[in-house]
Parts: C-alpha cells; structure tokens; sequence
C-alpha cells in the first residue's frame, strides 16, 4: 500500500509543478509535467484499483 501513495504523491508534486510553470509561461514544461503527473497518478490509481480486488478479470 506505501507504493500506491508514494505515486500518488510525486503525481501531486508533477501537477503543483505543472500549475507553476503555466502561471509563469512555460508553457512546454507544463505539458511535460502534465504528462508525468497523468503516469503517476494513473499509476497509483491502477494499483490501488487491483490491490482493492477489482482486477477486472471476472473473479
């Protein structure tokens, strides 16, 4: 479970970073960190999903 919000919070930290640098027009940054923030929060949530039992897998 500690993996699951360790994603969680570097994909918080990719998305403050992302907000910043759209505040200050840099604007190719901001998507760089948009995407990086997307993987990890993906990630974790995907985890999270599978460790709660929802595999999806018909079980």
């Amino acid at each position: 479970m500690r993996h699951i919000y360790i994603r969680g919070s570097l994909g918080l930290i990719w998305l403050v970073a992302a907000i910043v640098c759209g505040v200050s027009g840099n604007f190719p940054m901001m998507g760089f960190y948009l995407v990086l923030a997307g993987v990890f929060l993906y990630s974790a949530y995907a985890a999270w999903k599978n460790e709660k039992g929802g595999k999806g897998e018909g079980r």
